[in-house]
């Protein structure tokens, strides 16, 4: 078959087969669900909860067989829980950083540790989901073991071109929120393919070149179908997201408040490790890396490898690179083992 040939037959085969580790449901709340893991064997120390960004799904983290974070965790034998955000309706056009921070992390962190019979939680936010664990850690480290900032925007003003755009004062994030109530899926997408224009180019050209290789194409289509399978973007945490971060670089400068408190990073205290990526466009090094700078932690890591912000996180090499680190980062901070695993039980409703 030709390479033309075998492009199209993949085509043809539909939605590729992602997120196919083994899970359950856990728990519910309006749109957002934890899903547990099922294990392989009984799985030791604490849970890991794993936070995606709130506008991409959450199954970049577990992509395909062979090529899923999740699944590489469930095989070292850890007890892996993650959010998965939903789809926000009309009815959700109000909802705030108080309700996705406070409300709805905090539940699944609870859960997490209820669930697993442990007091603390292994946590990991990538991307936004990284801004939303940082946010939450810092009001509430009681409940943390250690935590990992996967490609996690801390400062906003930086040289990026998202930084630079988002700040341009002809931007009306007023008006745009107005006139949609949820930022449309469409919309973001289009901001970040604008990023790197002539991306879309060079992926065709990467896909004629390498059309008989099995592996990238199934690789290919599948991050293909979660780069276009995004969510719309609750308008009233995006206008803050763009008014206070972006704008307004609260976050660094002390001054983002969470129900009335201010968030302090040096109230983190427990290990952190800081993952960034060489040829992230979306979040760059130094405005991810600079967490460790503000925070109380001893035990503080850096990990900067080659790669792109997806690219580096669902490459075949990410099982020596970037998950196996991990992996060896929460052996090193678990506190205490749980008290044991409990049986499966029906989902919890809020």
């Amino acid at each position: 078959m030709s390479g033309f040939g075998k492009i199209w037959e993949r085509i043809q085969r539909g939605r590729p087969p992602v997120g196919q580790t083994p899970g359950d449901v856990v728990f519910r709340e309006n749109k957002w669900s934890l899903v547990r893991y099922r294990p392989k064997a009984t799985p030791s120390g604490l849970p890991v909860l794993l936070v995606p960004s709130l506008i991409n799904r959450n199954y970049v983290l577990d992509l395909l067989p062979g090529r899923s974070f999740v699944e590489y965790l469930v095989e070292a034998g850890h007890d892996v829980f993650m959010i998965d955000w939903g789809t926000p309706g009309p009815e959700d056009r109000y909802l705030g950083f108080e309700t996705y921070v406070e409300r709805y992390l905090g539940r699944a962190v609870r859960q997490t540790a209820k669930l697993a019979g442990a007091e603390k939680v292994h946590l990991l936010g990538y991307c936004l989901g990284g801004t939303l664990t940082t946010l939450y850690a810092a009001q509430h480290p009681e409940h943390i073991a250690s935590m990992v900032a996967l490609a996690a925007p801390i400062r906003f003003h930086d040289s990026g071109l998202l930084s630079i755009w988002t700040r341009t004062k002809n931007f009306d994030v007023g008006a745009l929120v107005e006139a949609f109530g949820n930022v449309p899926s469409q919309l973001l997408q289009a901001s970040f393919q604008l990023l790197k224009p002539t991306l879309n180019l060079s992926k065709l050209v990467s896909l004629i070149e390498r059309s008989e290789d099995d592996d990238f194409l199934d690789a290919f289509f599948a991050t293909e179908t979660w780069g276009y399978d995004n969510v719309p973007f609750p308008g009233g945490a995006y206008r803050r997201y763009v008014e206070e971060l972006y704008r307004g670089d609260a976050l660094i400068r002390g001054e983002f408040f969470l129900s009335g408190r201010p968030v302090r990073l040096e109230s983190i205290h427990f290990p952190t490790l800081a993952v960034t990526f060489e040829h992230d466009h979306i979040v760059p090094t130094a405005s991810a890396s600079i967490l460790l700078e503000r925070i109380s932690s001893v035990a503080k890591q850096h990990l900067h490898l080659q790669g792109g912000h997806v690219g580096a996180v669902v490459a075949k090499k990410a099982r020596a690179t970037l998950w196996s680190k991990v992996s060896e980062f929460y052996r090193q901070h678990d506190e205490r083992p749980p008290k044991r695993r409990s049986p499966k039980k029906p989902v919890a409703e809020a």
